[in-house]
């Protein structure tokens, strides 16, 4: 058993029954091929509460700052997290994101790149767009209803893969496709909530 997995299966024992987890739309993700699976952000723990409900085992792009003390570094390396420089252009994570795609791996964003304060769904970067028009791999929309509150209902939704071809063949930007996933997932939050 992969670091990974245990983990995975610690996590899912606890959050699971604490915050009474619905999870919707697995019949519809990919389950081969490179995947970049793009959600909203409202707390610390989306990131385990992704990795627990996603089908397949999900590599994260993280703030760099997470793997500057040596104990968390560890632990996040470990479950497939590379460190990503917020708020300026990552070259390096960048080539990193995709060739994680390009390995038919589940790449997973927060295209806010950073939790939202009010719980509403923010403005996307461009990283995510440049992603998917980057890359051949499904593009797959998450929202995350909750509070994460003890014994409260939280959703975790799974959207329909988005058809990317007609935004590759009109030389979309990288702005204009995260502006498609970011409505694809305020989709989901309006009709699930």
């Amino acid at each position: 058993m992969t670091f990974y997995s245990f983990a995975k299966a610690v996590v899912n024992s606890i959050f699971r029954p604490l915050y009474r987890m619905e999870v919707i739309g697995l019949e519809t993700f990919p389950k081969e091929g490179g995947v970049l699976l793009c959600s909203n952000h409202i707390d610390n723990f989306d990131p385990p509460v992704v990795g627990i409900t996603c089908p397949r085992p999900v590599v994260f792009m993280a703030k760099e700052e997470l793997f500057n003390t040596p104990v968390i570094k560890t632990l996040v390396t470990n479950l497939n997290a590379f460190p990503v420089k917020r708020g300026m252009s990552d070259r390096e994570a960048l080539r990193k994101g995709l060739a994680v795609l390009k390995e038919n791996k589940v790449l997973g964003l927060f295209p806010e790149g950073h939790r939202s304060k009010t719980g509403e769904l923010g403005k996307g970067l461009a990283g995510a767009g440049f992603f998917a028009l980057r890359s051949n791999a499904h593009i797959v929309p998450c929202a995350i209803i909750g509070p994460y509150k003890p014994f409260k209902k939280l959703k975790v939704i799974y959207g329909k893969p988005i058809d990317m071809d007609i935004y590759r063949e009109n030389k979309a930007s990288a702005d204009e496709v995260t502006e498609v996933i970011m409505n694809n997932i305020r989709m989901l939050l309006e009709k699930h909530r």
